[in-house]
């Protein structure tokens, strides 16, 4: 059994949390604080630390187990034993321990325990809810006087160009009015096509019904029939990629970063056959759209970005 489900549940009401003869995570109340980097408010939070000096057994996480799993206190305590022992040869073995909405535990140089706290999970119930703000910087360009004077000079004059921007605008809001449309009434097509195919799988079961069969075939003939629809939607096989990662832990965290900046798409793939996880930006069904957006992201945000694509 996975002990560190519990350890997690403990965290929100606990300050420390010890397991007995390994150590104690520890919470400590950070508050909010501004990312230059990300331009990101990250709300109140409570962050983990490890001691592996504290082993001594309170008694809180075994009695939790126990009342959650339904057990006796004294086999709470042997399955505490036995996740300890697995840790400790995983550790020993030079593997990183990872421990879901938690941290990831390893051994250093010196053979003791460092760990490092990832995931975006936020332990401090008053912050429930809360989640990292967006901030746009605020900027004044300073003009020369000369160059003013000339704009005041020449603002009699700027009539032509004032229409020219009047019908670029209108010619970009046209663009975009259409792009709209568009998606929207290839919606409306699904949605015909889904309505028509209820409307015979309807009359398909009344039929059934009539000539007194079993209704049980109906759900079969459903099934045939949204399996039919799905097929036609277009697979998403090319995806931008922002970072690889072998551990699931720190491709979360990419992928939590990403949704702050305004990726609302982004995510995180099944393992590669070289053991990685790779974070994309979006999915795409053709590789001309995958490459629009590409180099917007090369010029804008990344220009290591790439196009995967997916078998």
């Amino acid at each position: 059994m996975m002990i560190e489900k519990h350890i997690s549940a403990l965290l929100y009401r606990y300050q420390c949390v010890t397991v007995p003869g390994f150590g104690a995570f520890i919470t400590e109340t950070v508050s909010a604080r501004y990312n230059e980097t990300s331009n990101t408010f990250a709300p109140p939070k409570k962050t983990i630390l490890f001691n592996s000096l504290l082993q001594q057994n309170d008694g809180l996480l075994a009695n939790h187990i126990a009342l959650e799993e339904q057990i006796s206190f004294n086999e709470a305590v042997v399955l505490i034993q036995d996740q300890i022992l697995l840790w400790k040869a995983n550790l020993n073995g030079k593997e990183v321990v990872y421990l879901k909405n938690i941290g990831e535990l390893s051994l250093n140089s010196e053979q003791k325990i460092q760990f490092e706290p990832v995931g975006s999970t936020n332990y401090l119930t008053s912050s429930f809810g809360l989640t990292a703000v967006m901030a746009t910087a605020l900027t004044r360009e300073q003009q020369p006087t000369e160059t003013k004077v000339i704009e005041l000079a020449t603002s009699t004059n700027n009539k032509p160009r004032l229409q020219w921007m009047r019908y670029a605008a209108a010619v970009v809001a046209a663009v975009g009015l259409y792009s709209s449309v568009s998606t929207y009434q290839e919606y409306e097509v699904y949605q015909e096509r889904k309505l028509a195919v209820e409307k015979d799988v309807q009359n398909q079961i009344e039929q059934k019904l009539q000539q007194a069969t079993f209704v049980i075939e109906a759900p079969k003939v459903i099934k045939e029939k949204i399996a039919e629809v799905t097929q036609q939607q277009p697979t998403k096989s090319f995806h931008i990629v922002a970072g690889a990662f072998k551990t699931e832990a720190k491709a979360q965290i990419l992928t939590d970063e990403l949704k702050a900046k305004g990726y609302t798409n982004a995510k995180y793939l099944s393992k590669s056959k070289h053991n990685m996880r790779q974070v994309v930006y979006n999915s795409y069904a053709t590789q001309e759209e995958a490459q629009a957006d590409l180099r917007q992201i090369h010029e804008k945000v990344n220009k290591d970005a790439w196009i995967f694509i997916e078998n």
